[in-house]
């Protein structure tokens, strides 16, 4: 066998791997995160569910306008209440995450509401498509509150990580119900992160990869990934935003917020906590995240 043949056999393999990757691996990455499950987090944590933090929990089940039923926990004031905060959990993550955060709002005055997102969780669902879809559940989720007579839901604010943040810049933008963002390490496009992520997963740095990949995970879940965009949102964005981003975020740059917060149109504050990564934003900033974010929801909502 000449050399000749054996490079013509190694880049037919490198073709096919690659075609391998542009319409099967891609799309079912990008689509269908790995779910973290409640056996996931019971091997890290003891807080499993709202009244594990002696939270008042009620477990409802909100379906979606396309009928995905979404898995929620409502913590609710016995009282009068300062108002509503909704989290909105990472990609891959679920509501379970935010049960900390939720003693500390609830602590504080709040009604709370976590739910899974779509394709996340014990929520249905096929596909994720990173705010394209899940901007409509924010609002229907919106709407089961205030039809509820047994909560005063006063104003209503967003605490959003990571894709959840993204998330909730975009449902501010076409819900005025919203009053006020935390958005927690977003990103600015889905076209951009993509390639962030290819790069880090399947080492491969060539933009029309993205494109391919791209294009067939829009033809199966049938959305728009050019719409996916926070950055185009805040730009015309009147609902006061607060940013925060950690330093050694590997995963999601902390360019990405002080771009957002750079273009943002309305009221903006931003916080960068210095050495945080990723995933341990609220540990590494301790009282100074809490008070900042606690400031800003009694600011913008009571």
């Amino acid at each position: 066998m000449t050399i000749l043949v054996v490079l013509i056999i190694i880049f037919v393999l490198f073709l096919l791997g690659a075609a391998l990757i542009i319409l099967v691996i891609a799309p079912l990455i990008l689509l269908q995160p790995e779910r973290r499950t409640r056996e996931w987090y019971a091997r890290r944590s003891s807080l499993l569910e709202p009244r594990d933090a002696n939270l008042p929990q009620e477990d409802v089940t909100i379906s979606t306008k396309d009928g995905i039923a979404l898995s929620a926990w409502l913590v609710k004031q016995q009282s009068s209440a300062r108002g509503t905060i909704l989290y909105l959990h990472g990609v891959g993550d679920a509501k379970i995450g935010g049960i900390a955060h939720a003693r500390l709002w609830f602590n504080n005055g709040y009604n709370v509401v976590l739910y899974d997102s779509r394709q996340h969780g014990g929520s249905g669902g096929h596909y994720c498509t990173y705010g394209y879809y899940e901007k409509q559940d924010v609002s229907t989720v919106i709407d089961y509150l205030l039809e509820r007579k047994d909560i005063q839901a006063g104003n209503i604010g967003i605490f959003g990580t990571s894709m959840g943040a993204a998330i909730a810049l975009q449902a501010a933008a076409i819900d005025a119900r919203i009053k006020a963002v935390v958005a927690e390490a977003s990103f600015t496009d889905l076209r951009t992160i993509s390639v962030d992520y290819q790069r880090r997963i399947v080492k491969l740095p060539w933009h029309f990869l993205r494109n391919f990949a791209m294009t067939r995970s829009q033809k199966i879940a049938r959305f728009k990934a050019r719409d996916v965009s926070p950055l185009e949102d805040v730009k015309r964005l009147s609902t006061p935003v607060l940013f925060i981003h950690g330093t050694n975020d590997e995963f999601i740059r902390v360019e990405y917020s002080k771009t957002l917060y750079e273009h943002a149109y309305g009221p903006k504050d931003l916080l960068i906590i210095e050495g945080a990564n990723h995933n341990d934003i609220w540990e590494v900033g301790g009282n100074i995240y809490e008070r900042k974010i606690i400031g800003f929801f009694d600011q913008h909502l009571h």
